[in-house]
């Protein structure tokens, strides 16, 4: 089943049991979002890749300029754990990592919990590439992807159990746009994909594309 199928799948099951009213929240949310300029922030394909520095969930850092220097590496950005549609996209990308790895790319995830939080991720979805830990969005923020979660969504977000400050360990209210970047050697955005709806996730056949694309190239 392609990830697409999966998340509509969830998207279905979770609506037979959300209120109507959480969900025309989070539509008016989206559509707020969306008109906000943040696609006009965001950091696209051709631009330089904002270098970071980041804590991995088992430890140690992770330094992206490093990362790129041996190959292409592909950038995910995630709310978190606690969001299904992650958790799906976070499987699709390890069922996929062996392609990855033979076409010579890392794969990195980025979100803004604690480095405890992104251990249970790791734990739970049984991962085995790098999750970093983005506390205080800072590398969000430079990738331009970086929001504040409505003043209206916060109720809703604490009654489910996903109060962003118990999360990601400040007091901000601060989420990435889901987003996916594909980076060459030299620290260029060879493709970018991001999405306001969170329901939305770029397929990972689209990331081997780009690689085997970027291969071509080098080659050529």
């Amino acid at each position: 089943m392609s990830l697409q199928s999966e998340l509509r799948a969830l998207d279905a099951d979770l609506l037979t049991t959300m209120p109507a009213w959480i969900a025309a929240a989070m539509f008016q949310a989206d559509l707020a979002l969306s008109g906000s300029g943040i696609f006009e922030t965001a950091v696209k394909a051709g631009d330089q890749a904002p270098d970071f520095v980041l804590t991995e969930a088992r430890g140690g850092v992770v330094q992206l300029s490093h990362a790129h220097a041996a190959g292409p590496v592909v950038l995910s950005f995630y709310r978190g754990g606690w969001c299904p549609y992650c958790n799906l996209e976070l499987r699709a990308l390890q069922a996929i990592l062996p392609e990855f790895e033979a076409a010579g790319a890392t794969l990195i995830a980025v979100s803004p919990q604690t480095p405890e939080e992104s251990l249970k991720t790791v734990e739970t979805n049984d991962l085995a590439f790098p999750v970093l830990s983005d506390m205080g969005s800072r590398v969000a923020r430079s990738f331009g992807i970086a929001f504040d979660l409505p003043v209206a969504l916060r109720p809703i977000f604490t009654s489910l159990g996903h109060a962003l400050p118990d999360r990601n360990g400040d007091e901000s209210w601060v989420l990435p746009l889901p987003a996916t970047f594909v980076i060459d050697r030299g620290g260029s955005i060879a493709f970018a994909h991001t999405d306001v709806d969170h329901r939305n996730r770029l397929e990972p056949a689209a990331i081997t594309a780009t690689l085997s694309a970027l291969a071509r190239s080098k080659a050529a």
